[in-house]
């Protein structure tokens, strides 16, 4: 069902437009809009190319939660969920809604969540033709029957044009991307970032299902052919997106989940893949996604008379994305369900080249390096940096947590307990030397350890505790040589190794103290000893 209206259908939200509303377009006639306004261009092969301006990635410290008594007490504040107040926020809206008035406006009606006892009906009110074929491609459609008496539970209201003012909106800048649980409504200006509105939905989904006893996590999935899923957790450069893209398993979503008393749902209808240098021979079908219509292309740069891609020109931004419908990959599972995780990897790029490529965790080492969310960066280009640095991301999506992080691991580890998944940790990082000195692991070697967990061939082989990081490593895999596993002994110098692994495991002992001081003792106990 799609329509288009003059000022009508957005009552209930207090805008009435003076220019048409457009109401659940399909993707053509979104396309058709977006070049009729000069949005974006249509690329060789199909893509919809567009620039998001001077902000390509999202704005942390622009996001804001209103304080108010229903959520006051639930919510986590801090850094990363800052406190603005409902007056700031009336404010905010009222002004927005004032501008969206004269505005043409396009609306989209969505689900998140794609198993239907826990889906969010969503609404997206959006000035942007492109952003409202982004919602479309990443969030579930609708059946043309639920879309007559659809009933949104949440409402985003975006406004990239509109800027916002900090003396007036309480906002930092003059951009504002805010949550208020009281109302259900998300205000996005002043940035053109799309990702934005999938972040927000996310965010409010962190909030309302753990709640619920259900476990949201910022994950992929898949499923093998004998029906047994798997998670992948890890930040950036970890090979989250690679690892979980297998031909021989299905996938279920690339990003976001949750995890119920019936198993592992996709929060999502598509997937947000990065595309800078991607290849047809390393991801042959993302790749695919970026030649062909309905996909929107963000800061792509292509050829003004040609119109071919060049998904190698970093100019505008690293941060290049492809926004997809998840049934452009093969072998996406339609249900966008699974079973009880068999099995869950953790992944982390260590940059320190000290933890072994693959290691089993227990339940309480999983909650601790659930909470730890660690990776390490590669030494920058600046002047007088030499060394790796770590990043800690809690949960493996610290900006994306309304709530105590110690909520979601406390559910993780329950759900560990209560179905049995065995928990990896892996490391597709550096080994026999740090960064700039050891080799990046190869890659055919992560695969192999990965499928030897998920087929179970690592269930009952050898393992010996790694004497600094309290975990399990295996004496043995399938196609990896034995000399690979231990990481102390693809070291030359084996002091050294000694000196940057006990440097590595005091990074994690400090910042488990500063964040985590109200952990549960055997979670504690379960991370590094020096």
């Amino acid at each position: 069902m799609s329509t288009t209206q003059v000022g009508q259908g957005l009552e209930a939200h207090g805008v009435q437009s003076s220019k048409p509303v457009h109401f659940n377009l399909s993707a053509a006639a979104l396309y058709e809009h977006a070049i009729r306004k000069q949005e974006g261009q249509l690329a060789q092969e199909g893509p919809l190319v567009c620039r998001t301006g001077s902000h390509t990635g999202r704005s942390p410290n622009d996001k804001f939660t209103v304080k108010e008594p229903s959520s006051d007490g639930n919510v986590w504040w801090g850094k990363v969920n800052r406190p603005i107040d409902a007056a700031h926020f009336d404010v905010l809206r009222r002004d927005i809604i004032n501008h969206l008035k004269g505005q043409e406006l396009f609306v989209q009606d969505l689900y998140a969540g794609a198993d239907p006892e826990y889906r969010l009906p969503v609404r997206f009110i959006q000035e942007l033709a492109w952003q409202n074929l982004f919602v479309r491609n990443l969030f579930i459609v609708p059946p043309a029957a639920d879309l007559a008496n659809f009933q949104p539970q949440f409402t985003v209201m975006t406004a990239p044009s509109f800027k916002a003012d900090p003396a007036r909106h309480g906002t930092r800048s003059d951009v504002g991307i805010v949550v208020n649980f009281a109302s259900r409504e998300v205000l996005i200006c002043g940035t053109s970032y799309a990702g934005e509105n999938k972040k927000s939905i996310f965010s409010v989904l962190n909030y309302i299902l753990p709640l619920k006893g259900v476990l949201s996590m910022h994950c992929s999935a898949n499923i093998g052919s004998g029906g047994d899923t798997a998670l992948f957790f890890g930040l950036s450069g970890t090979g989250k997106t690679t690892l979980s893209s297998d031909p021989g398993r299905q996938l279920i979503g690339d990003d976001e989940h949750g995890w119920s008393d019936r198993g592992v749902f996709n929060f999502e209808g598509g997937c947000y893949a990065k595309t800078i240098r991607l290849s047809e021979e390393a991801e042959p079908q993302i790749y695919a996604t970026t030649r062909r219509f309905g996909t929107v292309l963000e800061n792509v740069v292509m050829d003004p008379l040609t119109r071919t891609l060049n998904l190698d020109d970093a100019s505008l931004t690293e941060n290049t994305r492809a926004a997809y419908p998840i049934e452009f990959i093969d072998n996406a599972v339609p249900s966008g369900t699974g079973g009880h995780p068999k099995n869950i990897v953790m992944l982390t790029a260590d940059a320190y080249g000290v933890l072994p490529p693959i290691a089993r965790l227990s339940a309480e080492g999983a909650m601790y390096h659930y909470l730890s969310g660690y990776t390490a960066k590669v030494a920058g280009t600046e002047k007088g940096v030499t060394e790796p640095s770590a990043t800690f991301s809690t949960c493996f999506g610290a900006p994306f947590l309304p709530l105590n992080p110690n909520v979601y691991a406390k559910q993780l580890g329950e759900r560990i307990a209560k179905y049995g998944s065995r928990v990896w940790l892996v490391n597709t990082g550096w080994t026999g030397g740090p960064h700039g000195v050891g080799s990046r692991m190869k890659n055919a070697y992560t695969r192999a350890m990965i499928r030897a967990a998920l087929s179970r061939q690592l269930y009952n082989v050898g393992y010996q505790r790694h004497p600094v990081f309290n975990i399990d490593v295996p004496t043995s895999c399938p196609e990896v040589p034995a000399a690979v596993l231990d990481p102390r002994g693809t070291w030359t110098d084996k002091a050294a190794y000694d000196a940057q692994a006990a440097k590595l495991a005091r990074m994690f002992i400090e910042n488990f103290k500063t964040n985590f001081p109200d952990a549960e003792p055997t979670v504690a106990a379960a991370g590094p000893a020096i």
